[in-house]
């Protein structure tokens, strides 16, 4: 049995994994283990390792609504920001850094950490990315399944939204969100498979465990999965945005998407396929692709399906006070995300720094 820890309000936590880049030449800097040292007591749950050096991840505490989530997270970065001071070394929110190489990153001395490497080789050492995850809870175990088969339809949209990794070791990739093919080169990374009900993932995490396949539900790197030990459901598919104000904005919409999603009745299971062809559209082009309905199978743009995506929350977002923040994300769909604003920099400047110093200046805008 796995028991799941009930959350009566549709709670939310945040976690954001950030770059430590050092001020002088603007590549990832080794010290997350040294700045770990000199965190105070209150901020111990709020700044973690993570898989390498040259990253950090914040975590909001439990928060009842959008607005204790903004407070959390600036309260957060302003420490670490403190601390980062005395290293030289600035925090930097984009979902890869554009020429860093990842062999030259140093691997946590984490017990799990290190034996996640030594299973992954090489396409752990090309795992440099960083990624917004978020957990919204849910009151009882049947309704996350629920939540989680249905959040598989708008997984591409809310990624199509957030983009913000074009370019890798110094190339540009070609597409939008190169971080969600690294991520999919991991075992049981992505689109996970329609569950029956709450039985259904108590059987196969348990037969999964049991063939020594995973450790814990926490192996489970699916792109949306229930957590029993939050009670939540995290959503993991989203890069991180550039700008303060959309990651909040894109967090509010999350909400808003889990609570309309409880409200409304099953989702029958789609077709992997398309769900996969989705998002490799939101990876691939980013607003520019092209999504289809897999109830329908019509074709509409991305731009589209996420207008329809805002007409199915705006209720829900009323109800919640979301709707500055529902502002903020039109803005983003009539202009560009962060993969773009990215090559736009690069493209005037032809310098990596320069990029990197403009997103830093604008981060707050």
């Amino acid at each position: 049995m796995i028991k799941f820890n009930s959350s009566p309000e549709p709670t939310i936590g945040v976690e954001i994994e950030l770059q430590l880049v050092d001020k002088k030449n603007l590549n990832l800097n080794n010290i997350s283990s040294k700045v770990l040292t000199d965190v105070n007591k209150e901020f111990s749950d709020n700044i973690k390792c993570e898989l390498i050096e040259s990253m950090i991840e914040i975590n909001t505490n439990i928060c009842s609504n959008i607005e204790e989530v903004e407070k959390d997270i600036r309260k957060t970065f302003n420490h670490l920001d403190e601390i980062l001071k005395n290293y030289e070394t600035e925090i930097n929110c984009t979902s890869l850094h554009p020429f860093a190489i990842g062999k030259n990153q140093i691997i946590t001395d984490n017990l799990r950490y290190k034996r996640i490497m030594k299973d992954l080789q090489m396409v752990g050492k090309r795992f440099i990315s960083q990624g917004l995850h978020v957990h919204i809870g849910i009151s009882n175990p049947e309704d996350a399944i629920k939540v989680n088969n249905a959040l598989r339809v708008y997984l591409p949209l809310l990624l199509a939204l957030s983009t913000s990794s074009p370019f890798f070791e110094g190339e540009d990739t070609g597409l939008h969100s190169y971080r969600t093919k690294l991520f999919e080169a991991l075992p049981l990374a992505g689109m996970p498979d329609y569950l029956n009900n709450w039985n259904h993932f108590e059987n196969l995490t348990e037969h999964l465990e049991g063939a020594g396949i995973i450790n814990s539900v926490k192996d489970l790197w699916w792109d949306v999965r229930p957590h029993p030990g939050f009670g939540t459901v995290e959503i993991r598919v989203c890069d991180i945005p550039i700008n303060f104000k959309e990651i909040i904005a894109l967090v509010a919409l999350i909400q808003a998407l889990v609570v309309t999603l409880i409200k409304l009745g099953e989702y029958e299971d789609t077709h992997i396929q398309i769900l996969q062809s989705n998002k490799w559209q939101a990876a691939r082009y980013g607003l520019e692709g092209v999504f289809v309905d897999p109830k329908s199978f019509k074709k509409l743009s991305m731009r589209e399906a996420i207008k329809n995506l805002y007409i199915l929350v705006e209720p829900t977002i009323s109800s919640l006070g979301l709707k500055k923040h529902f502002n903020i994300l039109e803005e983003i769909l009539n202009s560009d995300t962060g993969s773009n604003k990215q090559r736009k920099l690069y493209a005037n400047s032809n310098n990596f720094e320069h990029m990197i110093k403009t997103l830093k200046e604008q981060f707050y805008d």
